[in-house]
């Protein structure tokens, strides 16, 4: 029988973020090139995009390429552009159909100008859909992302007492979004990879030893009941929750 039954649909986070990690090591324990993991990583995403999509998720964050996997082997980069080339121009007619707006963050002046434009032209197509948001973080570390906040606050010359956690969300990639509500990491590692460091302040954090390529639909709803399980009390009191809800 299906987990879906058990979640309360009155209770979905309304961001969820996923570091997809595990496509290496489930190519290697089929005997094969790490590109036929990270290829099986995007149906993975197909899946997971869907299911949010029929939940009625708002906004879903996947961490695709840190600003560390530039330092990966060459053949290992290029092979991920392509794919990346090659998936957005796939999957454009499937997020029209599912009303699915696509957008980027990170540094992504650093891709090849050819993955710039598909996802450029992708970004253009979408942009009008109103269900999922899915953004792909591409190019992308939170130290990055802090440090060009810094430097767009000393261009700006903004004055010291200016200064406050409004303002530096604003200066973030992800101004345009609501923080992430849960993170899901796959493949077993306890850590968050300089993954949205400063917005996943107040996040929930769900780990399973499930490979990304294996990564589906129950899986997801096992980590939404899990989710939903936790008090979120963001520095409060379980008292003071209690009596706000009670209001």
């Amino acid at each position: 029988m299906s987990l879906k039954g058990q979640i309360d649909t009155t209770r979905l986070p309304q961001h969820i973020a996923i570091i997809m990690d595990g496509n290496g090591r489930w190519a290697r324990r089929q005997g094969l090139r790490r590109i036929f993991g990270h290829r099986q990583g995007v149906e993975a995403v197909h899946r997971i995009t869907e299911t949010c999509t029929a939940l009625g998720i708002r906004y879903l964050t996947l961490y695709a390429f840190s600003t560390e996997n530039w330092n990966r082997p060459k053949e290992e980069v290029d092979a991920l552009m392509t794919l990346l080339i090659d998936t957005v121009e796939k999957e454009t007619p499937t997020l029209m159909k599912n009303n699915v707006r696509l957008a980027t963050i990170g540094d992504t002046d650093r891709l090849p100008s050819a993955a710039r434009s598909k996802f450029t032209n992708c970004i253009r197509q979408t942009e009008g859909n109103t269900g999922l948001t899915l953004i792909l973080a591409l190019s992308y570390s939170s130290r990055w992302e802090l440090t060009e906040a810094v430097r767009k606050a000393v261009q700006q010359g903004v004055a010291p007492e200016a200064i406050n956690e409004e303002y530096i969300s604003g200066l973030l990639t992800t101004a345009s979004y609501p923080d992430p509500d849960l993170l899901i990491r796959t493949s077993g590692e306890l850590r968050i990879s300089n993954f949205l460091l400063w917005q996943l302040a107040y996040a929930e954090l769900y780990f399973t030893d499930t490979l990304w390529p294996d990564f589906g639909e129950e899986d997801l709803y096992a980590a939404l009941i899990d989710y939903q399980k936790r008090e979120r009390r963001f520095g409060k009191t379980s008292e003071q929750l209690s009596n706000t809800s009670n209001i």
